[in-house]
């Protein structure tokens, strides 16, 4: 499963996989020519939706700092 954000101009996409018994959702940004660039941020959780929600915020945290 895929969750697409625009912020600050960019896009961004939370990708989002089974790890065990839970989810493991990873960041990545697409870039204007259409390639993925890895962000780094990776969160796992229980569900999917909290993997992604925490990805998402760690995201945002991230972008504030710049």
């Amino acid at each position: 499963m895929a969750k697409q954000l625009d912020l600050k101009g960019r896009r961004f996409w939370i990708m989002s996989e089974p790890q065990g018994a839970g989810w493991r959702a990873t960041v990545l940004e697409m870039k204007t020519d259409q390639t993925q660039e890895d962000v780094g941020i990776e969160a796992t959780a229980d569900t999917r939706t909290a993997a992604d929600d925490a990805a998402e915020r760690k995201l945002r945290r991230f972008l504030r700092a710049y």
